[in-house]
């Protein structure tokens, strides 16, 4: 699966809630690095908080998850950055998942600036980021398809045995 960043905005409005998330968090100095804004790093670990914070909102943390005996582990990562974070900016961190296919998923985010005179509803947009997502047996590692609880949780609908739909 080759990635490339959707229109995350218009992919938003029209997911189901289940599919999507947001977390606001502050810039501090633990996150910046020697040029005085945030470290790219930073960013993919915030992506990662907002996935497990959405996925321990609909009770499908990594214990849930290993429970039903699939877990995701991370294939790819996609970052395009626009615009430098800076101490004490409010951000917000939006993932939506936007594919599920057999052994794989995939989620996308956006990453606002919502400071006091930035556009109020959309903010000013710092990053996108995409991540490609691989279901495996959390003893062998081996790839696995995902449970159908996982699916219908994460807000797509199951169709037939092995037919998943966004």
């Amino acid at each position: 699966m080759k990635l490339s960043i959707p229109d995350a905005d218009t992919l938003w409005a029209t997911l189901p809630a289940a599919r999507r998330h947001e977390v606001v968090l502050m810039v501090g100095t633990e996150h910046l690095d020697e040029l005085d804004h945030v470290n790219n790093t930073v960013y993919l670990v915030w992506c990662e908080a907002a996935a497990r914070a959405h996925a321990d909102r609909l009770r499908m943390g990594t214990e849930a998850l290993r429970a039903l005996g699939a877990v995701p582990v991370a294939r790819q990562h996609v970052i395009n950055y626009h615009r430098p974070a800076l101490l004490g900016d409010r951000l917000r961190v939006r993932t939506a998942l936007t594919v599920h296919a057999g052994v794989r998923s995939v989620r996308a985010y956006t990453i606002d600036r919502l400071n006091d005179g930035d556009p109020p509803e959309q903010g000013i947009r710092l990053a996108e980021c995409q991540t490609e997502w691989v279901w495996v047996d959390p003893v062998s590692g081996r790839p696995r398809r995902t449970p159908v609880e996982v699916i219908r949780r994460f807000g797509f609908t199951v169709e037939g045995p092995g037919q998943e739909q966004g």
